[in-house]
């Protein structure tokens, strides 16, 4: 097989060629105030140099080109640990080939007392870890760090001041601060592809996908066999089936999932104690009574709040629901809604029957409680017809439950009815808070009128808390 050079060794190719002492870029030492800074050269040198030397037209790509190579560690800024190219006065260094090993370089700067060596969090906790897993031979590991901070005192100021910025950027490429991209870090699976690159597999559709098993950066064998028309047709079926997916960031995901979390918090039993508790564990039957008189409690009627969902898999919300939608005479979206998942919990002798009755209601020509649906949704019920199963009006049933949910729910969850209706939940719960308190009170004073005629009523209050 023919093995094309990896990129890096490419960008290796144009530093060795910027280092180049005849056509290079110009390498000098720099006075800024009482101080020099050694061996630097500019961010604008570098551009030019790229579009000079590379046959590149436009700034802006040279630019791009040259922060690749910052990301990847080749030179640096010496004022910052921003590994990015500008096209400014901003002062670079390349980068020097042999370094030492990340628990040495850390031990390092621990033994120098400058300000500007000390270590960051996200370093003394890499420093921690690396000394707990490399415990028993943490001790050659910081001889061997004394021994290099010993040659390094011996070494001339400017020489010493150039090495230790080139292993600070070192570092911050190849253990760069938590949240930066780490540039020098290989996908396993690209790296099967690429030791692979005619292996193919199937895709989760069950579709063979020949153009996933390739590396980005690894070009297939000239020897490799055109695709033919039907391969081509596989693979435009399998990408097509691909932008139909659902694709979140993690971050949205975990958002979601918080968001869901903190609302339904009150609603699980398991945090939060329920109101009215548990009849089996308390033996308070608050809770069957509200049951048999179908009143809802508070808790409940917010819920309805939440979403359609909430509403139409709880009864008593479906009868509301449903009041609320015959005040306005709209009633026949949600009444064939529920028709249809009726027919999904018949026995199957009587869902061709019940499906036929359905058509005839709602969606037949000059059906008494017509609904509004699209021609797609008309059409594919019309189909299904033919053969009346229990799924013959999913369309239908779906188109009518997004209606529902932008307009007919979001009516009612505004409506006065809706509004009424938890305000008498808020009431009840109100009067029930104040009958405890007036008991209360009738208790102690029952026992203050227990206690003797010469004692005073409120001392004996006083003493019975």
């Amino acid at each position: 097989m023919d093995k094309k050079p990896n990129f890096t060794a490419y960008m290796e190719e144009v530093i060795a060629r910027m280092q180049d002492e005849k056509n290079g870029i110009p390498i000098r030492t720099v006075k800024s105030f009482l101080t020099k800074i050694p061996s630097v050269f500019s961010g604008s040198e570098i551009v030019q140099w790229l579009i000079k030397n590379l046959d590149i037209e436009d700034p802006v790509e040279a630019l791009h080109l040259g922060t690749l190579m910052a990301a990847h560690g080749y030179f640096f800024p010496i004022s910052d640990h921003v590994l990015t190219l500008k096209d400014d006065g901003t002062f670079y260094r390349f980068q020097s080939l042999c370094l030492s090993p990340s628990a040495v370089y850390l031990c390092k700067r621990t033994m120098q007392n400058k300000a500007r060596l000390e270590l960051a969090d996200y370093e003394a906790e890499s420093l921690a870890r690396l000394q707990r897993a490399f415990a028993r031979k943490w001790e050659f590991i910081f001889m061997q760090a004394e021994a290099q901070a010993k040659v390094d005192k011996k070494r001339d100021k400017i020489e010493r001041k150039i090495l230790d910025s080139q292993e600070r950027a070192f570092w911050d490429v190849h253990r760069p601060v938590p949240g930066c991209v780490n540039t020098t870090e290989v996908d396993i699976k690209k790296s099967s592809r690429m030791k692979n690159p005619h292996k193919t597999r199937k895709s989760v559709y069950g579709l063979q996908n020949d153009i996933r098993t390739h590396s980005p950066t690894h070009t297939p064998a000239p020897e490799a066999k055109q695709p033919t028309e039907e391969e081509l047709q596989h693979q435009i079926t399998f990408w097509q089936l691909q932008l139909d997916r659902h694709r979140l960031k993690m971050s949205k995901v975990a958002e979601s999932l918080v968001g869901y979390t903190e609302q339904y918090f009150e609603y699980d039993p398991f945090l939060t104690p329920p109101d009215p508790s548990n009849p089996w564990i308390s033996d308070d039957t608050t809770l069957w009574e509200l049951e048999a008189s179908k009143e809802p409690g508070q808790q409940r009627v917010k819920r309805w709040a939440f979403g359609i969902d909430e509403v139409l898999k709880d009864p008593v919300g479906r009868e509301q629901f449903l009041k609320f939608l015959e005040s306005e005479f709209s009633s026949e979206n949600l009444r064939f809604w529920l028709a249809v998942q009726e027919v999904k919990k018949r026995p199957i002798r009587e869902v061709p029957t019940r499906v036929q009755e359905i058509w005839q209601e709602f969606l037949a020509p000059g059906a008494p409680s017509a609904i509004n649906v699209d021609s797609k949704s008309y059409g594919k019920t019309t189909q299904n017809i033919k053969d009346p199963g229990r799924y013959a009006f999913e369309d239908a049933q779906e188109h009518i439950y997004k209606l529902m949910k932008s307009d007919s729910y979001s009516r009612f969850i505004r409506s006065s009815a809706y509004q009424e209706l938890l305000q008498a939940k808020k009431k009840v719960n109100m009067k029930k808070t104040n009958g405890m308190a007036s008991l209360t009170v009738r208790g102690l004073l029952k026992v203050c009128s227990g206690k003797k005629a010469d004692q005073d009523p409120c001392q004996s209050h006083r003493q019975h808390f």
